[in-house]
């Protein structure tokens, strides 16, 4: 079964705080993705091989948004102190 590739962006314009957030929302979906794949490994002696690797795939992909969403609040805060005020 093939899903659909979705494409997901920074938001450029978003302000520092707004870009953890988006950060910290990625995290926590991919940590309870990760909660449920531990959970269904457990709970069963087969594990089905295709899906835990598309488990495994949305977990990097959300942690990928996370880190990028750090990397340009990280950027952006830089900016912000090397301005002069």
């Amino acid at each position: 079964m093939q899903l659909p590739i979705r494409t997901y962006h920074v938001d450029p314009e978003g302000s520092a705080h707004e870009l953890m957030n988006a950060a910290t929302e990625w995290l926590q979906l991919a940590r309870g993705l990760t909660g449920l794949l531990a959970d269904l490994v457990h709970e069963t002696d087969i594990a089905d091989c295709q899906s835990m690797a598309l488990g495994l795939d949305a977990i990097e992909a959300l942690t990928q948004m996370g880190i990028q969403c750090t990397a340009h609040a990280h950027g952006r805060i830089s900016r912000e102190k090397a301005q002069p005020t």
